[in-house]
This record gives structure tokens, sequence and C-alpha cells, in this order.
């Protein structure tokens, strides 16, 4: 586990020497090393400016992650003397637009003592987060997670009441906001440059989308096939390597890949659960007889989800409630016992190609805005909306449920199944929180996001919206925390640069042709791939936790346990946790056991992390 932190400005108080020694003490007891970007290095303790992993003619450059440099003069400085010294030399060369000659995968951070500068980014999809702050006096702290920026002296430690609302929204706090009132997160392929006390933010790539067709199919399959060949291949496997194997296409296509260049070698790992509707590791055993690889299996139990609860809620540097963090733990476990070290995922392919049933709904319900509006005004409408009785009848009850939904503007509409859009909040929160809340703010980030995507096609807006919100603010965020806390190197081949760019190339009829989910994604992979994959229902690393909720007391313990001290936070009713409670017995208990998992796993993360609301 690998991350960057630093101030800017080269003064070093006492106070600064402190944070300094603390944090990287404190690392170090997480197994966290950290490297430590520095402004002036002649003023730091010898054992602390080992902590620098490059500085030289009033620069310091760091980097964590996996760069792909461009430039071939530049990739070989990196081999020779490393990517902090290629990144010093390139930054030099272009400091104005450096970062169109990196890809890949990484954070960064650049300080500048001759232009009293810093300049922190990330890689274009957000794989690897950077947080950061204004201290009291004026100053940039900034680090790789949010308890690193908070640690620093200069740094508030107040929660933000919007961030807790925000997350009870999503069940994770989208960026640029952290929990913290005071610390921002940036967001994927963003810079921010610190010069003189002034702060500048912008985004250094956009994607190139094709709305329009065309295209020959047959190419684009072949071009796409050495894409996803390559992407595997950069990641340099050996014996140590090996790749998460749920069945579904996009793992079953990267373990496929890694099998193919290491015949016999190649390890997979997969989770099974016992519980009707969520295990699918049928599906990983004939990926893995397919393509001859050497399959692991565990199957998570209600037990292991109860042992690791606490794990989890201490692992994550702010609220993170996605309950499928649990089997990516346990698969990341099993994978380093058995002595790997570096993982491939198969995360990305859904959101590159068109994969998520959202995709295909939402477009069902924008068939109705292709309708004139006088058409739907002063006909459709009153008939099947402002008629009274056909709510009783079913198909005209149907009829009025879809115009309803298809009103809504995007992506508004696609949280309709919100349960805070579906509930009210006054019932749910007690008074005084309530009102330092913004019940409009979810929606806000998700329209600004919506609206400023480079694309007029309905299906490339929801994938570059699922770039942020599904991918970068959750899937990589769960996997890479996972994977770090067991020691295991986690990659995406399936979001490749090259692929990215790839996948914004492929029209939208392509990727969803009719109501086809991910069209053009399975069809190049039809030789590919075993029929039974390609034509199977997707499932993924889904907990039933709600299920085992009911009937395991070990859980009920550690869950309700939690519960009960979260009514004492001031936040939300007691009624209402309560009754929510009680409906879960007895209702759905799937939906209202995912709420339950956020609320504990808000608790138990106070209580890891010994904060307060």
């Amino acid at each position: 586990m690998k991350g960057i932190f630093g101030w800017s400005g080269s003064a070093h108080s006492e106070e600064d020497r402190t944070y300094l020694r603390t944090t990287l003490e404190s690392g170090a007891s997480r197994g966290q090393k950290l490297t430590y970007v520095a402004a002036s290095v002649s003023s730091l303790d010898p054992a602390w400016s080992a902590h620098v992993p490059h500085s030289e003619g009033g620069l310091t450059a760091a980097i964590v992650g996996r760069i792909v440099w461009k430039d071939s003069d530049i990739a070989a400085i990196a081999k020779g003397r490393g990517d902090h010294a290629a990144l010093a030399q390139l930054f030099r060369r272009s400091p104005d637009d450096f970062m169109r000659r990196i890809g890949g995968h990484f954070s960064l951070a650049l300080q500048d003592s001759t232009t009293n500068s810093v300049i922190i980014a990330v890689d274009r999809i957000g794989a690897y987060p950077m947080c950061y702050s204004i201290t009291r006096d004026g100053r940039l702290v900034f680090g790789s997670d949010a308890t690193i920026v908070k640690s620093h002296p200069g740094v508030s430690h107040a929660v933000s009441p919007q961030a807790l609302y925000d997350f009870l929204y999503f069940h994770m706090i989208p960026s640029p906001g952290t929990v913290y009132r005071d610390i921002q997160k940036l967001e994927p392929a963003q810079l921010l440059r610190f010069q003189n006390g002034n702060t500048t933010l912008k985004r250094y790539w956009e994607p190139e989308f094709n709305d329009h067709g065309g295209g020959n199919f047959s190419g684009l399959q072949d071009e796409f096939m050495s894409i996803v060949s390559a992407s595997v291949k950069r990641c340099n496997p050996d014996d140590t390597t090996g790749a998460f194997l749920s069945g579904g296409t996009d793992s079953s296509t990267v373990s496929g890949m890694l099998a193919g260049l290491r015949p016999g070698k190649a390890n997979t790992y997969s989770i099974g659960f016992s519980q009707d509707g969520y295990d699918e590791i049928s599906y990983a055993r004939l990926a893995s007889r397919h393509f001859g690889t050497n399959q692991h299996e565990y199957y998570v139990t209600p037990q292991n989800v109860a042992e690791a609860f606490s794990k989890v809620a201490h692992s994550y540097d702010e609220p993170f409630g996605n309950s499928s963090a649990i089997p990516t733990y346990f698969c990341a476990q099993l994978a380093y016992n058995d002595g790997t070290r570096t993982l491939l995922a198969g995360d990305g392919g859904d959101e590159l190609f068109g994969g998520n049933s959202r995709y295909a709904k939402q477009k069902v319900f924008d068939v109705y805005q292709q309708i004139p509006q006088p058409l739907r005004s002063s006909l459709i409408e009153p008939l099947f909306v402002g008629l009274p009785g056909t709510q009783w009848f079913p198909p005209a009850r149907k009829v009025r449920s879809y115009i309803q939904q298809a009103k809504m503007p995007m992506p508004d509409r696609m949280e309709s199944y919100n349960f805070l859009q579906r509930s009210d909040p006054r019932a749910m929160f007690n008074p005084d929180y309530f009102a330092q809340c913004n019940t409009q703010h979810p929606l806000q980030l998700l329209n600004q996001t919506w609206k400023s995507a480079p694309t007029d096609s309905l299906l490339n807006r929801m994938l570059y919206l699922d770039w942020k919100i599904t991918l970068a603010d959750n899937d990589l965020r769960k996997v890479n925390r996972m994977c770090e806390q067991i020691g295991v190197e986690v990659l995406y081949p399936m979001l490749d640069d090259e692929l990215l760019e790839f996948s914004a190339r492929v029209p939208p009829d392509m990727k969803l042709k009719g109501l086809k989910l991910r069209y053009f994604f399975k069809k190049s992979l039809e030789n590919f791939l075993p029929k039974e994959i390609i034509h199977k229902k997707k499932h993924g690393f889904g907990l039933p936790f709600g299920e085992w909720l009911k009937t395991t007391p070990e859980l009920q313990q550690v869950i309700y346990s939690n519960l009960q001290g979260l009514k004492a936070r001031g936040l939300l009713q007691e009624k209402f946790i309560d009754d929510l409670i009680d409906t879960h017995r007895s209702g759905h208990a799937a939906y209202y056991g995912t709420l339950i998992w956020v609320l504990a796993m808000l608790e138990q993360w106070f209580v890891e992390h010994k904060v307060s609301p």
C-alpha cells in the first residue's frame, strides 16, 4: 500500500515536523509506504528525507500507481532512474501540458519551489484518489486519503452534515466532497495547481464520443480484441499474478487473456455464497475449465461477515457502504494466502460498453420524450394520468406508471427507486440535523456531471456519469481499499486508457442494439467466451446480507448493536431505525437490508475512526 502526502511551502515548524513524523509512523504501522513531497529537502532530517523519492533543482516529484509513458525518451528515464525522475523531467520539458504525455492509473504530486507552486492530479478514471484542503493559514495540504490530510494541525476535523446525507443517499460520498467539511477529493482526470495562495482546478482530458454511428463492425471487433489483449499484457503478469473470476463476461475475458499469456500458470479466484439467487460460482468454474486456469474458491458465510465487519469499516478513510466489499476482501485474502501479489480485475466493461440494465430501461423511457409535446400534454397524459380510476385498471396502471417516470428529466429519473427519493426524509432524520442538509444536493451532483458530458447521446451520457459515480467513487474505491488491506496490488485491464478511448468511438447503437445490452462487447467475444457466459444474467459480487441478517444470531448482534449506537448520535429518529428493523424482518429483505447495512457501517466507521458527527 503506497501513498503520497505533503503541503505547500518550505516551512518546517515544530508543528510541521510533528505532523511529518506522526504521519510517517502511522503509515508504517498500517503497512503504508508513504512518499513525502517536500519543497526543501535540505531542511529535513536524514531519516525523513529518505521518504522524498526525487528532488532536484527545487522540484520534488512523486507518483503512485502504474504509469504509461508516451514519449520514448521519458520512458527510458523511467526505466533507468524511476518514474519519479521521469515525471520531473517531463514536467520541466512541458509544464503546461505534461499530463497529455502520460497514461495509466496513478496519482501524482509536484512541488516546484522556483515558482512557489504545487500540482496534484489523478488518472483519467480516478483509480488512485487524492484529497486536499486549504489550511487556516492558507497552505495546501494533500494526501492519498482523507485521514492523512485531516491529521495536519491546520486542517479542521469537522464532519460535514451534507456529506453524511449524501452517504445515506449514494452509500458512499462522491467526489469532490469527503466526510470532512474542509477536505475535498479530486475528480477523475482532474488537476489542481496551487500557486502563491491561489487554487486552480481543471480537467486535463475528456473522451471524444462518437454519437452518430458509422464504423465497420468487423474492423472494430479486431481492434477491440487486440486492445484488450495488449492491456492485459501491459500488466506484465508473472508467477505472482492472478485474476478475480466471478463468472461474468468481464472477469472471464480478463482471466482468459491472462491464461493465454501464461498457459497452465494462470490462477483465478472466486467467491461463492450458499444462498439461492446469489451464487454463480458454476459460471466461474465453467470459465476456468474453458481457459485452463488454476481455480481457487472460497464460500463466504454469515459468520465471515460478522467477523470482518469492523475490519472493513476501519479500512476506509470515510464511510463506505458497498456491502460487496466483504466478498472482495475474502477473495483478495484467498489470493494472498496462495502467494498471489497482483490481481487483475474485470471492472469497467459494463460502464464502457453498455452492460447495466438501467441503460436499456432508460432507453425505453426516452421513447416517450420523442412523442410531440402537444400530443403528450393534450391527449396521452389527460387520458392515462389525469383521468380518475385509471390507477385501478392494470393495463392503464402500467401506462400511467410509465408516463410518470418518463416525464422525469435525466438523470433524476434513474434515482426514482432510491430510498431517500421514495421516503420523506423529515420522518427519517432528526430536525436539528435535517436543517443542515440540502436534500437536493445529491441530484445536483449528478446533474453537474450529466450536463458536463461531451456527448448528445443518452447512452453515452449515462456511461460518462457511471465512470465517475459507479467506478471512481464506488467500485474502484471498494476493490482498491480491500486489496490494499490484504497486501495485494489490483490492476484494471478493462479500464486501460486505450480501451477507454476506443469505447468512446464505438457508436451507441452498437453498444446497446435495441435493448440488447453490451451487444458489441458480447458479439466480439462470442468465439472467445463460452456461450453460457455470453448469455448469462449479470450477478457480480452481491452479498446476500439481507437474507442472512434474518437468520444469523452472530450477524444480528453486530448489526443491531451498531444501530443502537447510531440512535445516540442524533442523526436519525429512533422510531425510523426501529421501524426499519421491523420492516426488514417482514418485508423485502434485500431492499431494506441494504439500508440497514449502510446505517450499521456508518456507526462502525464512527467507532473505528473515533469520529463524531
